[in-house]
């Protein structure tokens, strides 16, 4: 059965199809990530208003279909940002949450985590954004968003309370924060210090301040998370967290 939805969606990735139509994928507020195919979406007068350039915020119209491509009808550009033109490692940053969105199931909608990339998006145009504290506080939303937050109050290895402690280490594995006495037994772990660990609390409570001395601790620990829960290290993350 067919079914006529509207949503607002961002473009994550785009592919020809033929001479005049394309397949996008797109990841909408309301629904989650959707592939579907624009006929005539490749043409220069078309009901798609060159909707379909990368991270492209749109207003989209699509009959969902089941078992295969859903069928676009309408797009009209609702946002663009044109910082992102001018600003590689800006443009990289994009491409990166594009790569994460593309890694989430189809039709599981995450509002948050769509209203958290368009916020990351348009302050990247800020020159006083500190953009690995905003590539970190992301991450942080697409793991709660996808079930995998990081233990930070008490041992992901034993459960007790976390004081603090020079010793403290950090495995994707265990999944957070670790105590001293479970180090051991925890292979994958990095060091951990207090700094790092406060800017990892701070981060998720929402607070993306600048990180200071603790920034390649912290992007450390949420790069190998990240790469842990995908199976695999994304392409982009070298780029975004380049010197």
């Amino acid at each position: 059965m067919s079914t006529l939805e509207r949503a607002t969606a961002l473009v994550i990735r785009g592919t020809d199809y033929s001479e005049t139509s394309k397949i996008a994928t797109l990841w909408t507020r309301e629904f989650g990530k959707i592939r579907a195919i624009a006929k005539g979406g490749r043409r220069l007068r078309s009901n798609f208003d060159n909707a379909f350039d990368l991270l492209t915020v749109c207003h989209v119209n699509y009959i969902r279909k089941a078992g295969g491509l859903d069928l676009l009808t309408e797009a009209q550009v609702a946002e663009r940002f044109a910082h992102l033109r001018t600003d590689l490692p800006a443009l990289y940053v994009g491409y990166y949450l594009a790569e994460l969105l593309d890694a989430t199931q189809d039709y599981d909608p995450h509002p948050g985590l769509f209203d958290a990339t368009l916020a990351l998006l348009r302050g990247l145009a800020d020159p006083g954004t500190d953009r690995p504290a905003g590539v970190a506080a992301f991450e942080l939303v697409w793991l709660r968003e996808l079930g995998y937050s990081p233990q930070l109050e008490v041992c992901a290895a034993c459960d007790t309370p976390l004081g603090g402690g020079a010793r403290m280490g950090f495995s994707p594995a265990a999944g957070g924060v670790v105590c001293p006495g479970c180090l051991p037994g925890v292979r994958d772990h990095q060091a951990l210090s207090l700094a790092a660990w406060a800017a990892l609390k701070r981060l998720t409570a929402g607070d993306a301040t600048a990180l200071g001395a603790e920034k390649r601790e912290v992007r450390q620990a949420l790069g190998r998370t990240v790469s842990y829960v995908l199976g695999r290290r994304p392409k982009l993350l070298s780029y975004v967290d380049a010197p």
